[in-house]
């Protein structure tokens, strides 16, 4: 992609000017390392680190019939929702498969906030209105959002040093709106991607460098690093979180990727009675997580089989992971290869690499 048609962030000077080597994603400029993918790995998971992640998109739901609009298009439970609280979900789509994952977040009552990926913004924002009978009041606010992930064991107490919020009261999932760095209306998320624990700051672009700077700075005695897109994939996939395009995407069902727990049946969604019946019938197939036993780096797209060399899957992301120092993957394998202790062999350059199924998250807390 032609470097001149990539949005920017409000941050993209401040990623240029700490040298962070910047790559195009999603349609944006994005910086994937600044000193190096483990260093930066390493500080999130004992430290604390800090992401543009400005680029994820951002829609506002209004009015009477938001939460209907909701329910009809997600598969998690919005219902259960009150002001201050959020949850992860999904758009299944028609076949069985996922249109994204998101987060909706429940404003006040009538008042919703939904944050989808950053390459699905355009086909996400279509595919609610498609749904959108009612006049729904909806306004696309990505461009004007911007949002940082503060992750790590340090997290909360750099963001404590700016604010009068009151962070150890928002538990997991759940939020609160107040002034950071002097800045007021910001989102305090307690969310995060990295399974290291932290915030997530949603506010208006105008504040950007100014809350960046401030954060940069009450970090500092704690170690704070600016952090890239590479080490966000490393510590998401310790953690056996999705992503879509990869583990998720609309050939993918919520239930073959174990996401049967956001998928709720006590309402109709968008193509509910065929993912129940799915569900009593069993799936064909499973998203399970893997570790190498021989040497190899399994990478998506790589082919798994079987002891005798039948295809029985596909790896679906895979890294040798900065924290355990080993390979590790997820793929979908048939369902009779999918209990943990199984041996499975990843198609590597012509050469089957056995590896073993295992339990995930693949970093025990």
């Amino acid at each position: 992609m032609d470097t001149i048609t990539l949005k920017n962030t409000a941050l993209t000077d401040k990623h240029q000017a700490l040298g962070a080597k910047m790559v195009p994603f999603a349609g944006y400029l994005m910086p994937v390392q600044y000193e190096g993918i483990n260093v930066e790995h390493e500080t999130v998971r004992n430290k604390v680190g800090m992401f543009d992640v400005s680029h994820m998109g951002e829609f506002i739901l209004k009015g009477e019939g938001a939460l209907d609009l909701i329910q009809r298009v997600t598969s998690n439970d919005a219902s259960k929702l009150s002001p201050g609280k959020a949850q992860y979900s999904c758009l299944p789509n028609e076949s069985g498969g996922i249109v994204d994952d998101l987060i909706v977040y429940c404003l006040e009552d009538g008042n919703w906030m939904l944050v989808v990926n950053a390459s699905n913004i355009e086909k996400d924002w279509n595919w609610i209105q498609k749904y959108n009978t009612g006049n729904v009041e909806m306004h696309n606010i990505s461009d004007q959002t911007s949002l940082l992930a503060i992750q790590g064991p340090d997290a909360a107490a750099v963001i404590q040093k700016l604010t009068s919020v009151d962070l150890g009261s928002i538990p997991y999932y759940c939020f609160a709106k107040g002034e950071v760095a002097g800045c007021k209306n910001v989102l305090i998320s307690n969310t995060g991607y990295t399974g290291a624990g932290g915030f997530e700051l949603y506010f208006e672009n105008a504040h950007a460098v100014k809350i960046w700077d401030a954060l940069m700075e009450a970090g500092r005695e704690f170690g704070i690093k600016a952090c890239g897109l590479g080490c966000r994939d490393t510590l998401r996939l310790e953690m056996a979180f999705c992503l879509y395009g990869n583990d998720i995407d609309d050939t993918t069902s919520p239930l073959e990727a174990g996401l049967g727990w956001i998928t709720k049946f006590t309402k109709e969604f968008t193509n509910s009675a065929a993912l129940k019946a799915q569900k009593e019938a069993g799936v064909q197939r499973k998203l399970v997580g893997f570790e190498m036993v021989d040497k190899g780096i399994p990478r998506h797209g790589y082919e798994i089989a079987d002891a005798a060399g039948k295809i029985i899957g596909v790896v679906t992301s895979g890294t040798q992971s900065p924290s355990l120092q080993k390979a590790i993957g997820m793929g979908y394998v048939q369902s009779g290869f999918a209990a943990e202790g199984n041996e499975i062999f990843v198609k590597i350059r012509d050469k089957a690499i056995k590896a073993t199924v295992i339990k995930t998250p693949f970093l025990k807390k």
